[in-house]
């Protein structure tokens, strides 16, 4: 382009420059369905990391509510254990 200016009437493409706006328009056609390829693969990689994303946090979801049950085992029969030494402490307190 700055040839082309600075030879002004001699130049090989003149001032609307057609001839670099035709190569630049082939270059953006052949660049078109590359990018949109690469486009394709990049969602294919982002929709496996999501399903594995979902995979994870649904095994971590069920491993949390395995614990959280017994979690809750353990309370129920931390309870169970202190109402029994209650009873005892009760007897004993009765019989003397």
């Amino acid at each position: 382009m700055a040839v082309n200016v600075v030879l002004a009437s001699k130049a090989f493409d003149p001032y609307p420059f057609i001839l670099l706006n035709l190569v630049l328009s082939c270059v953006a056609a052949i660049q078109a369905p590359l990018i949109m390829m690469s486009q394709n693969r990049q969602e294919e990689k982002d929709r496996r990391r999501a399903e594995n994303d979902y995979k994870v946090n649904l095994k971590t979801e069920i491993m949390i509510e395995d614990l959280y049950d017994k979690v809750n085992a353990i309370l129920a029969k931390q309870t169970a254990l202190e109402k029994k030494l209650h009873e005892e402490e009760d007897i004993d307190t009765k019989t003397l």
